[in-house]
């Protein structure tokens, strides 16, 4: 045991049987930056401990202590950091659009903190239902359903009082969701910027300047980010790292190690091994 400096970074991941929650994600960071990256589900957050800065669509919030809820929407670019020398215990479900619909995804973009005890109990409820990776049986599964039920509605009582957020222009606008889509076709394999600006009849730089104004990252950190969501989850499925590597487009394991490690605070064989 040592002395003196902050315990490090811990992680625990798994996949629960519960309908809408695509992972469970707890963790300790001491000392960790997030770059800025996208999620295909929400990403709801409790803290037990400590504080957290972070950006979601380039305004930047706080979050602090416990008696706060982040709620970042998908799609939306978000970064995070550490603020004090402990770092911050966050939990977090992800949650697809059987809970939460995406239609509802410029609501909680200028807003993503709630200052909400009942939610926040609800939600600290819901992962003790689940425990651990394994841990679920039947009945635990009914009681996290019934949870997730009660979350959803509270959710919603947020979400429905926010003013949807303003878009960017037309046309860029459909120029950043026509490379969205062509990214999200080609994960695997990628595509060239001058190939996609063949595709898409448009100039190189109007290309990456239209998709950073209307998600917030360029291009390629959105392609990086698909693929390490889309490892993420063939890890939880007990893929090994190097067959996982292949599959979502990095060169090899030391690329998938490189970038995983950047966007999730541990390695993939660790992460797997949780």
């Amino acid at each position: 045991m040592t002395g003196g400096g902050p315990p490090r970074t811990t992680i625990s991941a798994w996949r629960p049987p519960v309908a809408g929650i695509a992972e469970i994600f707890h963790a300790h960071f001491t000392d960790y930056a997030y770059p800025s990256h996208t999620h295909d589900t929400w990403a709801l957050m409790i803290l037990n401990d400590g504080a957290v800065d972070f950006a979601c669509d380039r305004h930047r919030h706080g979050a602090a202590g416990t008696g706060t809820v982040v709620l970042l929407p998908p799609g939306v670019a978000h970064d995070g950091r550490t603020v004090t020398a402990t770092g911050f215990r966050k939990r977090v479900l992800y949650l697809d659009a059987s809970v939460l619909p995406e239609d509802l995804t410029g609501r909680a973009v200028d807003a993503p903190v709630f200052g909400d005890e009942l939610l926040r109990h609800r939600i600290h409820q819901l992962h003790t239902s689940l425990g651990h990776a394994g841990d679920a049986h039947a009945g635990d599964v009914f009681e996290a359903e019934s949870r997730l039920a009660f979350i959803r509605e509270r959710l919603h009582f947020h979400l429905d009082a926010l003013r949807p957020a303003r878009m960017p222009g037309r046309e860029a606008n459909r120029t950043a969701a026509a490379l969205r889509e062509l990214l999200d076709s080609r994960v695997p394999t990628g595509i060239s910027l001058r190939d996609a600006a063949a595709v898409l009849h448009a100039h190189p730089t109007h290309l990456i300047r239209c998709f950073k104004q209307t998600y917030g990252l360029p291009p390629h950190a959105y392609l990086t980010g698909r693929r390490i969501e889309w490892a993420r989850g063939l890890l939880l499925d007990g893929r090994r790292p190097a067959e996982v590597a292949a599959t979502v487009g990095f060169h090899d394991q030391a690329h998938l190690n490189r970038h995983f490690t950047r966007h999730v605070g541990t390695t993939p064989a660790r992460y797997a091994a949780i």
